[in-house]
């Protein structure tokens, strides 16, 4: 199908704005209230809902949209089986299809959702990152175990996962669960960090090529993230880590991402990951201005100039 031209507006009329998630928290909250201070009219719009109907002008059916946004913010996929999310993305290349601005693009989506293809593609493209194994079988996770916990602890991460929710320390191969609770994949990492605490790591969040804030994480507990209990505080990141955060977004092709970035053993960076649709939660309780509305601005960039005449 090809992309039909978007409906006559005014000169002025104010850019129509998807925000795609699956419940409306603060982060929505403070996302739609960005757009709306900048004069863009947003709404918040359940990936879950959207619909490929052939018989509608698109063939994309968005709630709340007669014609198509002018944008598409994805904050959150939701849950739901391989089948449902396949759609709900499908949903996303369609948008893409129809020449609609993504923050952030499917393909981006794809590659930091997947932990291990973000792996793969931050060493592809020569970034620092802890080294990484991703296997369907329980006999070839046992062996890197067995192989590699003699240099130290591996961390073993759901592949789809976020906020630190479910990670595991791999210290001998016994430590490794059954393929069920694995989710069909085992997804290890090399541990990076001291052997006692305090554990430490960064993030810094990413918009458009720059740097717009970042923060240092701090914990007791070896998973540093915000929602785990972590202490955030603010942090001017340096011309190294400044760089690598840029370059890893851009190996992921996201235009906005939380990179998380952590000291090894020598005091080298090393890039964790990388989170194409990150919170800021933590990150604006030590931030001097509104994260929400810089984003928003950030995103309202890749629009015609006529929305900022």
């Amino acid at each position: 199908m090809t992309s039909l031209p978007l409906p006559a507006i005014g000169e002025r009329a104010p850019p129509r704005i998807a925000v795609f998630t699956d419940k409306l928290d603060w982060h929505v909250e403070e996302t739609l209230k960005a757009y709306r201070a900048l004069g863009a009219r947003p709404l918040a719009v359940r990936l879950s809902a959207c619909r490929i109907d052939t018989t509608r002008p698109y063939g994309l059916a968005i709630p709340g949209f007669r014609h198509l946004p002018d944008l598409a913010v994805v904050r959150a996929i939701g849950d739901g089986s391989l089948e449902a999310i396949t759609m709900r993305l499908g949903a996303l290349h369609a948008l893409e299809a129809l020449k609609v601005p993504l923050i952030n693009n499917a393909r981006a989506i794809e590659c930091c959702t997947d932990k291990s293809m973000a792996s793969f593609l931050l060493r592809r493209a020569g970034l620092p990152t802890p080294d990484t194994f991703a296997t369907q079988s329980p006999a070839q996770a046992r062996a890197i175990a067995r192989r590699e916990c003699r240099r130290g602890p591996l961390v073993l991460k759901p592949l789809f996962g976020a906020q630190g929710w479910g990670l595991r320390l791999i210290e001998t191969p016994d430590d490794l669960p059954g393929l069920e609770e694995a989710r069909g994949v085992f997804y290890l990492q090399r541990f990076v960090g001291p052997a006692r605490p305090p554990f430490e790591d960064m993030r810094v969040l990413v918009a458009n090529g720059e740097v717009i804030a970042a923060m240092r994480r701090r914990s007791s507990h070896w998973v540093t993230n915000v929602r785990q209990g972590a202490r955030p505080s603010a942090v001017e990141p340096t011309a190294r880590e400044r760089e690598l955060a840029v370059a890893a977004a851009e190996a992921m092709g996201a235009a906005i991402a939380g990179v998380d970035l952590i000291a090894d053993a020598s005091g080298a960076t090393k890039v964790l990951e990388v989170n194409s649709m990150a919170g800021w939660f933590g990150l604006q309780k030590v931030t001097p201005f509104c994260i929400a509305g810089r984003l928003a601005a950030e995103s309202l960039k890749n629009l015609d100039k006529r929305w900022h005449e």
